[in-house]
């Protein structure tokens, strides 16, 4: 029987939610939380030993020392595969699990597995490293992305044949290989058929997907002496308190802060809200990611015509693309209707 190892976050290892984000990485015997349907599904050929647990916030903002951490945990266990997750569509969460499913397989040379939602930042960022098996977008989903991965884990176990990854269900990982064995045909016969079925308008798939990419043509040169200038920013900064309930990951809201008496943004008046790196730094000078002071300056300097008095501020960390896509277009007919003429847009 071979062993596996589960790394959740705090809030399905059952430790707290936000309030013990900053909690740090601890490891368990046995399974914890989701750990108990992934323990019935892999079994009888693996057996989940331990569970490590650790705070997102922890990780994002100690990546290093999370890392290590949980390196040293493992240093003299045996195991055979590593498993994190599901992630969902949760940002955070689905960075850590990507760096500690990476890390422990480039140390250890076991193979990683986990499961996250498409449109999670992690995806993108993991996807040729370790196997993510696409799932779904909360963990209401968790009872049908647990099984495909939990599958592939019993295929790795066992050393069964692994098929292509649109047939096991994880996002490619980049990998060409120069022959097919499923059908075993030779390449340019592929495509020769490939080519025969366009010509007759049939129906076939491509071997090299090309992505989809949003197409934005580049907005005309303006006349910055005449320029009505305004700072939007995905950063996560707003007055103390985020009056707007702003998310801090996964965003689906925006606030709109009037500064039209105000030279800079003041730490301990104004905060960020974002969740995806350290937050000491802008909350102690606000300007570092909307760069009000510095914009004041070349006002005054008369670069531009003038400041628009209001600060846009959203989240960027985990936000969908429809969401992201939605929210501009809102802050965007605002800034239409004030007569804004460009947009200086800080992330962090």
């Amino acid at each position: 029987m071979k062993k596996a190892v589960h790394y959740i976050n705090q809030f399905f290892g059952q430790i707290g939610g936000e309030d013990k984000a900053d909690f740090e990485p601890v490891i368990r015997e046995g399974v914890v939380g989701p750990g108990m349907l992934l323990k019935s599904l892999v079994a009888p050929e693996v057996e989940v030993t331990h569970t490590i647990i650790c705070g997102d916030n922890f990780f994002g903002t100690h990546k290093q020392d999370a890392i290590e951490i949980i390196l040293s945990y493992l240093q003299d266990l045996e195991f055979d595969l590593f498993v994190a997750g599901p992630a969902f569509m949760a940002g955070r969460y689905g960075f850590a699990c990507g760096e500690i499913c990476k890390a422990v397989q480039e140390r250890f040379g076991v193979p990683a597995v986990t499961s996250m939602y498409v449109e999670n930042p992690a995806v993108e960022m993991f996807h040729k490293d370790i196997y993510i098996f696409s799932g779904g977008d909360s963990a209401g989903a968790m009872r049908k992305d647990v099984p495909p991965m939990a599958q592939f884990i019993k295929k790795l176990a066992t050393g069964a044949e692994l098929f292509p990854a649109k047939q096991e269900g994880y996002f490619p990982k980049g990998i060409r290989v120069e022959s097919f064995k499923h059908p075993a045909v030779p390449a340019a016969q592929r495509a020769v058929d490939m080519l025969l079925k366009k010509l007759n308008n049939e129906p076939f798939e491509t071997e090299m997907p090309m992505p989809k990419v949003d197409r934005v043509p580049i907005a005309p040169a303006i006349d910055l002496k005449q320029a009505t200038v305004a700072l939007v920013n995905s950063g996560g900064i707003v007055p103390v308190g985020n009056p707007d309930r702003i998310q801090s990951a996964s965003a689906t809201k925006w606030g709109k802060y009037d500064v039209a008496s105000i030279e800079r943004l003041e730490g301990g008046v104004w905060q960020t809200i974002h969740a995806g790196f350290d937050p000491s730094f802008a909350n102690d000078n606000p300007n570092i990611i909307v760069p009000l002071d510095a914009v004041r300056d070349y006002e005054k300097e008369r670069i531009f015509g003038k400041l628009h008095p209001y600060v846009y501020s959203t989240v960027g960390t985990g936000t969908t693309q429809a969401d992201a896509s939605r929210m501009g277009r809102e802050i965007a007919q605002e800034l239409l209707e004030a007569n804004v003429s460009a947009v200086i847009l800080t992330s962090t």
